[in-house]
């Protein structure tokens, strides 16, 4: 279905990173681009710079996104917002589970159910869901973000289900390590962040992520693009450990 099918996208966590290269991808499209975000600065910049309309809200906030999607019939959503608190689990706190269970879960469930009938109803429809390489790999510290991005996964396969019959395609997309912002917010945005996580690598940009989300809208009608894995190519995701133990078993 191409560009030229849609009218309107969504996309949230839109101030920065993925979310901003989505809405300048797709106004670059002519579509009515609604950016979603908490930051009000950056979302003025981003509506001066592409023309986009900008929405200063929680993506949590159950209220506001209701009423959004209460007026506006979205053709694509892109549900982009996401946090991390990389803590192993063994000593996660309450609130920072509730926090990633509440954005990177909650929030698209509900963003879903309130969008998805309108574009069965229609015939037509495109919803975007950027989860991670952490929901189908292991890497240590960050239990509950996997735990999250796993069930967007597998949400994205159950709605093509509940979707079937209709022209409403669904694409999950799972980036590894992207040159964004997202390093500084988790970890602080300092020179040891930076070092890190971000110089010295060859990594894909935000720009590279919002091109192979635009290939899979654009693609026709009778293609739907589900999964897009995008990492680094000297990026290996996964890996296998092993333990000598080190207390005797009991008697």
């Amino acid at each position: 279905m191409p560009f030229s099918d849609y009218r309107t996208a969504l996309v949230t966590g839109a101030s920065s990173g993925i979310g901003a290269a989505v809405v300048e991808r797709l106004r670059r499209e002519n579509l009515e681009v609604h950016a979603l975000a908490r930051s009000a600065k950056a979302l003025e910049e981003l509506a001066a710079r592409t023309g986009c309309i900008p929405h200063v809200l929680d993506v949590t906030d159950l209220k506001g996104v209701t009423e959004l999607t209460q007026k506006v019939a979205f053709d694509i959503v892109v549900n982009n917002a996401g946090v991390d608190r990389p803590t192993p689990f063994l000593k996660a706190d309450a609130e920072d589970i509730d926090l990633l269970v509440d954005v990177n879960l909650r929030a698209v469930l509900h963003l879903c159910r309130l969008t998805v009938p309108g574009m069965v109803a229609r015939d037509r429809g495109h919803v975007v869901n950027i989860s991670s390489i952490a929901g189908a790999y292991h890497f240590g510290g960050n239990t509950s973000y996997h735990a999250t991005k796993a069930a967007i996964s597998m949400l994205s396969h159950q709605l093509r289900i509940d979707a079937f019959g209709r022209r409403v395609r669904i694409t999950e997309i799972c980036p590894g390590r992207i040159a964004t912002d997202i390093f500084a917010h988790v970890h602080g945005d300092s020179p040891e962040t930076r070092q890190r996580f971000i110089e010295g690598y060859e990594l894909p940009e935000a720009s590279d992520v919002a091109d192979a989300i635009a290939f899979a809208i654009s693609a026709p009608v009778a293609v739907n693009i589900g999964h897009i894995e995008i990492t680094p190519t000297l990026q290996v995701p996964g890996g296998l450990m092993t333990a000598k133990p080190t207390t005797r078993p009991p008697e």
